[in-house]
């Protein structure tokens, strides 16, 4: 579930020594002298402190392949000082670095500080995957980062404050991710060139020299990104750069305002496409084309808006989804692949079949019928202004559905205001459609690796396949290792990516298909799970990094876990934001192998002490405090007691946990083996039924895609 204690070292500047162990009594003194020991899964573990050459450093500090170098998370590494620089040969001749990030190394919360002419705090390159999390990178005289090669790394709620050329550069093939950070006051906010193509996703940039410089064919995709006050411009584009600002159906929700002279400037000779961006046309200069739409809140407790009941218009309303339910079967499904989905919506009054009693699962499906099915089944807030399409006559059968879906922003016209209602839909139009509409993010690219044919999915919807493969979400008959893109997709399969969808909603319950896409096809495994009730959770977690076994290869799920061995997981699988100040906890030293996490549990609200002063990390966790953790952590709103009926014996839950344990059972939290029936509260909790848990936490945030199993209580 987390790293053994063997795995970990500490290090601590003012009293370690580096001819200690490691270990939490006796630290190593110097970063430089951690890393020279760890190898692959290790993770250092830095006191507060400033760590320069003249405290034994020496720099640059390579961090190797799969280790991990934690500081204060918290408070973005404000406590934990790397400053210092070290000339090291790069694919860029030898650069004076800080830093330098292996493949699938981790930096977390610490500050890092390059003074040197022409230094660098974090280097990335080849084709390394590293993740840099929680940190600050400032008063490097060059950059704060610099990313080259083929690499991809996570970067993540990062500061990057007064660094001298600009915060984060990019440069030949690199892409990656740089999701929530801050760029303020730090020459160009970042810079890309050549061939580099990351996806942006919720950063500032604010009071820069420019937000936001592209150069070469650069190809970033932004999304809900902000570009306020910088001081020339907030986002250039020069040479034959092209950033991604919306698609059709894929808005870009960036905002600007208050730049300098302009906005956007748009240098090049190519026509940059604005979708969904909160942008003033007279703030622009270049080649812009703009097209309205906007990203929208998904509100799933809303009830379905009844389906328009005649059709005018007679020539595409015989495959119309209609209002009628039919909880029945229909002649033409009997053994179809596609029947548990068509059915779930189907008994839930969301599609319906025909008159002679078939469903034709394998007729084609057009823009304006699936306006018609997202209408029936979604009811989001009408945020967008009610359309004019040219082509959609007063008296067309889906002109109410088009309008619908069209507000909601699942779908949007074209730039002639044309809206093509007879035009067949595609298999990633409605993969993008979806996630869009529902406001999902996030997904690894290495999710793209379970499709043979990923080559053929377009380049603006990556993000969102790998989105919805994360989840679980696609759909593939006969071949789930093939997408097919671009063929129109039918009336089966667009039911079964909307069915999915409403099971990430937490809407119905998730079915067992073998033509689920899977997110990682070669997930970790362990001696010990196999045929184990809880082995999917497991595995789920653990391809997603954020669990792991022991060193021989175990899980061990029937062991019990301690509450600083949960926080561990806390930390990692949720990523808590404080809530609150910390709590020095009297049986929590500094030097604790699981402080930062434990810190990180209570300042998010997960977790709190024993007592006042005391936390417990050694006691083991009984059942009841997991679930109401996990109610607590994720705000879970209050429900009736009486959800807590379907117990056989709810009388043993504590009388504090009841409102807690009736919320986290509707939200489909409670995982309970081998009876649902049996919440078992006082029992101390395995590992199993932790990671289960937690799994179903991820799924309730819309993180992860839901699993079919019968442990999972339902309400």
């Amino acid at each position: 579930m987390v790293q053994s204690p063997s795995t970990i070292l500490y290090v601590n500047g003012l009293r370690g020594s580096d001819s200690a162990p490691g270990t939490a009594s006796a630290p190593l003194k110097t970063v430089s002298r951690a890393l020279a020991q760890a190898r692959a899964g290790a993770v250092i573990r830095v006191a507060p402190g400033t760590y320069r050459a003249s405290s034994g450093e020496t720099f640059p500090l390579g961090v190797p392949a799969g280790v991990q170098v934690v500081g204060d998370e918290g408070s973005q590494g404000s406590s934990v000082i790397l400053e210092g620089s070290g000339l090291r040969p790069t694919l860029d001749g030898d650069q004076q670095i800080t830093v330098l990030l292996g493949d699938r190394s981790e930096l977390r919360g610490v500050t890092v500080i390059n003074p040197a002419t022409s230094g660098t705090g974090v280097w990335i390159q080849g084709n390394d995957a590293p993740t840099l999390a929680h940190c600050t990178l400032k008063n490097c005289q060059r950059e704060g980062v610099v990313v080259t090669g083929n690499a991809r790394p996570l970067v993540q709620n990062c500061v990057f404050v007064a660094n001298g050329s600009c915060g984060l550069a990019m440069d030949r093939n690199a892409k990656g991710e740089l999701r929530e950070n801050r760029f303020q006051n730090t020459g160009y906010g970042a810079s890309l060139k050549a061939d580099a193509a990351p996806l942006l996703v919720g950063n500032s940039f604010t009071e820069n020299r420019s937000g936001l410089v592209l150069a070469g064919e650069s190809r970033p995709v932004l999304r809900n990104n902000r570009f306020e006050n910088n001081r020339e411009a907030g986002l250039v584009a020069t040479q034959m750069a092209l950033p991604d600002l919306g698609q059709g159906q894929d808005p870009g929700g960036n905002f600007f305002r208050g730049n300098g002279a302009l906005d956007l400037h748009n240098a090049t000779t190519l026509n940059v496409l604005s979708v969904g961006n909160h942008l003033n046309p007279t703030r622009v200069k270049g080649s812009v084309a703009f097209e309205a739409n906007q990203i929208l809140v998904p509100n799933p407790s809303l009830s379905p808006l009844p389906a328009p009941s005649s059709s005018p218009t007679p020539a595409p309303s015989p495959t119309t989804p209609l209002p009628t339910a039919i909880a029945s079967g229909f002649s033409d499904l009997q053994g179809h692949w596609a029947a548990g989905f068509v059915q779930g919506l189907a008994s839930r009054g969301l599609v319906s079949g025909f008159e002679d009693g078939t469903f034709r699962p394998n007729e084609k499906l057009t823009r304006a019928q699936y306006a018609a099915l997202v209408s029936q089944v979604f009811d989001q807030p009408l945020v967008l202004p009610e359309p004019s399409f040219e082509d959609v006559a007063a008296d067309f059968w889906g002109r109410g559905a088009i309008a619908k879906a069209s507000r909601m922003g699942f779908v949007s016209g074209f730039p002639d205001n044309t809206f093509r209602p007879n035009q067949n839909l595609t298999r990633v139009q409605a993969v993008v459609s979806l996630i869009s509409g529902l406001k999902l993010t996030g997904g690894s690219p290495n999710s793209l690796l379970v499709f043979d044919d990923r080559a053929q999915i377009p380049s603006y919807a990556a993000d969102e396949v790998a989105a919805a493969v994360d989840r679980r979400m696609v759909v593939s008959y006969p071949n789930v290792a093939q997408l097919d893109p671009l063929r129109d997709i039918t009336r089966a399969e667009v039911v079964a990516l909307v069915y999915q969808s409403l099971v990430v909603q937490g809407r119905v319950p998730a079915l067992a298909s073998p033509y689920i896409v899977q997110p990682d096809p070669v997930s970790p495994t362990f001696s010990d799970i196999e045929g184990h009730w809880a082995a999917d959770f497991i595995r789920a977690l653990a391809s997603q990094r954020l669990i792991s076994g022991l060193p021989n290869g175990t899980f061990q799920p029937e062991s019990t876990m301690s509450r600083a061995q949960y926080a561990a997981l806390l930390a990692k699988a949720l990523d808590p934001a404080p809530l609150r100040p910390s709590l020095e906890f009297q049986d929590v030293p500094a030097d604790f192998w699981a402080y930062g996490a434990i810190d990180r549990a209570y300042r998010g609200g997960f977790l709190a002490g024993v007592s006042e002063s005391r936390f417990a990390p050694n006691r083991t966790l009984p059942r009841v405090q997991v679930i109401v953790s996990l109610a607590s952590g994720l705000n879970l709103p209050p429900v009736e007691e009486s959800v807590l009926d379907r117990f056989g014996d709810r009388a043993q839950i504590p009388g504090y946990a009841r409102a807690a344990v009736a919320a986290a059972t509707q939200g489909r939290l409670v995982v309970s083996y081998p009876s649902a029936d049996r919440l078992s509260p006082n029992r101390d909790a395995t590992r199993a039924e932790v990671a289960a848990m937690v799994y179903q936490a991820l799924v309730y945030q819309g993180r992860l895609g839901a699993i079919a199993s019968p442990h999972i209580v339902t309400p």
